[in-house]
């Protein structure tokens, strides 16, 4: 069985006697994408620089490879960790053309044949004689990458990388960025408050708040199976529906739902993202009839409808309690403000948290 690259073990961190890192454990395996996801302020980046050494834990530990990189007594020098960096600011030394930049700290051997190689990967070759301020920002995130990549680290430390490029690019980067580190067989590890980046290039998703791991997995199964409101909120709009349990059920107006070891006289929230909501048209004052699928259906009439590109946002201001739900419709879909619809909720779309 292969052993993690990076293992991280009951780390904290305090700073002025708060809790920034609160008993973090993760491990990387070599060729993976691991990201640390979540908001401003919530760790990430700290965590990132006690694997980085630049901080020091106040308790756990940092193995690369099985081998101790660091506890509360010893701790190994971040420039003998074997570990790159790659940050917001690419940092290349204005003084030093594209080459030289990759080459920096590199000896022995093969140096100019590594420059070359790493330069090709990242579609840099045609700039090598280049100096940073005749390259655009992307052409400069290219080089930093090699320059990263050059003296073949075991892991990659990536802090908001892609956060300086417009958008049209970023997504370009990216994917060219993940095709390297994927043929090096680097580990990475990841920070992004972007929910989207994280999708895009994890292999794992660790989602961060108030300096703790609160949810770990796949980002498919992150996004399909929330721990917790908070964590569905994270990565899109959401519509809460207010709800008490009697037998395992909760009565709504959508008809009801399975809450299934939800002690009864609890409170719930049920969530469901706007794109799961189906809406059909009044007929007289009569909606739909109910399914076993899509449930009940509760009038709402229309507030305002926006195109968005590829789909359209409707919100509705709904009969039973006033509350406005959201609804994504694919394509163009854009319904005069008043007009009475109706909506219908996925039962497996539908996530069911006790309310806080």
């Amino acid at each position: 069985m292969q052993a993690p690259r990076l293992e991280i073990k009951n780390i904290v961190k305090d700073f002025g006697g708060r809790r920034v890192v609160d008993d973090v454990n993760l491990t990387v395996m070599p060729g993976q994408v691991t990201c640390l996801l979540g908001p401003s302020g919530c760790g990430k980046s700290t965590t990132l620089r006690i694997v980085a050494g630049v901080e020091m834990q106040d308790s756990g530990t940092i193995h690369v490879d099985g081998k101790l990189v660091c506890d509360t007594v010893y701790r190994l020098p971040p420039e003998q960790r074997n570990i790159g960096l790659m940050f917001q600011d690419f940092a290349l030394f204005p003084h030093l053309t594209v080459a030289q930049n990759v080459a920096f700290g590199l000896n022995g051997g093969k140096v100019t044949d590594r420059v070359h190689e790493l330069l090709a990967k990242v579609g840099m070759s045609a700039h090598i004689a280049d100096y940073p301020h005749q390259l655009s920002g992307g052409e400069q995130q290219r080089v930093a990458l090699a320059r990263a990549l050059a003296p073949r680290p075991q892991i990659m430390l990536m802090d908001e990388p892609f956060s300086g490029l417009d958008d049209r690019l970023r997504d370009d980067i990216r994917d060219e960025t993940l095709e390297v580190l994927k043929s090096e067989g680097t580990a990475v590890l990841l920070v992004t408050h972007e929910p989207g980046e994280a999708m895009r290039m994890a292999d794992e998703i660790a989602l961060m708040r108030d300096g703790r791991i609160v949810q770990r997995g796949a980002p498919y199964n992150i996004y399909n199976a929330p721990v917790d409101l908070e964590a569905s909120a994270f990565f899109s709009d959401i519509n809460v529906i207010k709800g008490k349990v009697q037998g395992a059920l909760t009565d709504t107006p959508f008809g009801q739902f399975l809450a299934p070891g939800v002690p009864d006289g609890t409170e719930v929230d049920i969530v469901i993202r706007p794109q799961h909501i189906k809406i059909d048209f009044d007929r007289g004052g009569r909606g739909p009839n109910p399914t076993s699928v899509d449930g009940t259906a509760a009038r709402g009439v229309v507030e305002r409808a926006r195109f968005m590109g590829a789909s359209s946002l409707v919100e509705f201001r709904m009969d039973f309690d006033g509350s406005i739900l959201k609804a994504v419709v694919p394509s163009v879909f854009l319904p005069k403000p008043g007009m009475p619809l109706w909506l219908m909720i996925r039962r497996d779309r539908c996530f069911v948290f006790a309310a806080r």
